[in-house]
């Protein structure tokens, strides 16, 4: 880990995060006594056929899983006397 100044930081910025996107991490440590890391964390790719995202379903995946009658369309008897 990389421990740098703010005024430091200020200065070699471009060359701190080209080292971040590496997979370095930079401590930044302001007069206040604070300490602030610089880590990259790298966006999770999302297309359609990627199956490393599972909160998107493929086309077909529930199939066999989901049963309907065959009677589903029918009226119910229930409510026949307000239809007629």
């Amino acid at each position: 880990m990389i421990q740098v100044t703010v005024a430091e930081a200020q200065k070699r910025l471009p060359e701190l995060l080209a080292l971040v996107e590496t997979g370095e991490s930079v401590e930044i440590h302001p007069e206040s006594g604070e300490s602030f890391v610089l880590v990259h964390k790298p966006k999770p790719k999302h297309d359609s056929g990627a199956a490393a995202w599972p909160g998107y379903p493929k086309a077909g995946s529930l199939k066999g899983k989901i049963w309907m009658s065959d009677d589903f369309d029918e009226p119910l008897e229930e409510f026949r006397e307000y239809m007629e």
